[in-house]
């Protein structure tokens, strides 16, 4: 059972401990709180999150799991008299360490929502609740592509969509206040003048705190804006793109579909889109010297060095992962990486003290674990062995260096 390999053999309740499976059974979702007595957000929303799911959660169906982030088994056992839901164990560790870096908790609360069979609904389930404390919208399942398009162009309005004349446009979320944006604006402003609006149209969507500084700020763009009174569309849209500071530029195809979120650093590498819209998508296989982002957040392979059979085999592996996960980058396993001299790679041979041409894998969310395959990479197979080696925990773990 999913559940029993997620959480371990039992779970704590107020009557004590009960096999998972018999606690989470016939239950129509489940959530992870992470969270700890020490923070005070957590104690915050603790009783904001125990108000719904007695009101509302748990007649539903809900299960939720405490993953304690506490200092002792004391303060666990005072903050998870406070709840009125299930613990997992204190004293299993490991257990919810690997939930934490199963879900990529970098900070706390944090809420992750399950379905019975232990698939992932949402990480992002404190604002999912927080937004539906009735729980209207239980249990709280992401809009598809097509669905998270129509709300966009729903949300842009008929002139708007219309200003696009049919095509690809840019969500530019920006404010005048912000000095990063205050940079960027003019150099997107000259990209656009000088042929980016031949291929595709750009929407200013303001964070401005007036209306008075965004028709001010506006007055620099050559472009279209979402009207300024129109903030739950604002809103609405900065949720859609996973808007979490400004400058931000999302690109969208004509029909609302995400070509990428990633569009100001597209933009700055392409300003005439010579390689738009393929080379704008997000590509499983990149240069880690240009897209190093990853590199803390996930487990991270890498071709580490110039050897053509090397990096070969591991775009190879890399497009295999992609397929398997129906092309959503997001739900790999691993990030691939090519990594010729740079000043990343350079950064990652002092780390690892290793020279040459190597097939390494690194783990920097497992306290800075990394795995270096012994041997010259010939062929896609045996990069394939080499993970499979390190996912079974048979490859030797070295640490980074400090």
């Amino acid at each position: 059972m999913a559940l029993v390999t997620l959480f371990g053999d039992k779970l704590l309740t107020k009557d004590g401990e009960k096999p998972t499976g018999e606690a989470l059974a016939d239950k129509t979702a489940i959530g992870i709180y992470f969270s700890a007595h020490w923070c005070p957000p957590c104690r915050a929303f603790t009783p904001e999150l125990a108000r719904m799911f007695s009101d509302t959660f748990a007649a539903k169906g809900m299960a939720i799991v405490f993953a304690s982030s506490d200092r002792d088994d004391g303060a666990f056992k005072h903050y998870f008299s406070e709840m009125p839901w299930f613990a997992l164990p204190f004293e299993d560790r490991d257990k919810k360490n690997a939930l934490s870096k199963k879900f990529k908790v970098n900070g706390i609360p944090s809420f992750v929502i399950l379905d019975p069979e232990g698939n992932t609904i949402t990480t992002d389930g404190r604002d999912a609740v927080s937004e539906d404390p009735t729980g209207a919208n239980y249990p709280w399942i992401p809009p598809t592509p097509a669905e998270k398009a129509k709300q966009v162009l729903e949300a842009l309005g008929p002139d708007l969509v219309a200003a696009t004349a049919g095509k690809p446009f840019g969500l530019y979320f920006s404010a005048h206040w912000c000095p990063p944006c205050r940079g960027f604006t003019p150099q997107l402003a000259k990209w656009y003048n000088d042929g980016l609006k031949d291929k595709m149209e750009i929407i200013f969507v303001s964070s401005d705190r007036d209306e008075r500084s965004f028709e001010s700020y506006w007055e620099e763009m050559p472009w279209k804006a979402l009207p300024f009174d129109k903030r739950d569309a604002k809103d609405l849209l900065n949720k859609l793109m996973g808007v979490n500071g400004i400058p931000s530029l999302a690109i969208l195809n004509s029909d609302g579909t995400i070509v990428t979120t990633d569009g100001r650093s597209k933009v700055q590498n392409d300003p005439m889109c010579e390689n738009f819209p393929a080379g704008w998508l997000p590509q499983p296989f990149n240069d880690v010297n240009d897209d190093p982002k990853d590199l803390n957040s996930e487990k991270c392979v890498l071709a580490l060095g110039a050897a053509t059979s090397m990096v070969a085999a591991v775009k190879a592996v890399a497009q295999e992962y992609h397929e398997a996960a129906g092309k959503d980058i997001s739900a790999m396993p691993m990030r691939f990486y090519t990594a010729p001299d740079g000043g990343v790679t350079s950064q990652l041979r002092k780390l690892t003290n290793l020279e040459g041409d190597k097939l390494v894998v690194l783990d920097i969310p497992d306290d800075g674990a990394f795995y270096a395959f012994q041997g010259e990479v010939l062929d896609a197979a045996a990069v394939r062995a080499f993970l499979d080696d390190v996912n079974a925990g048979k490859a030797e773990r070295k640490q980074l260096q400090k």
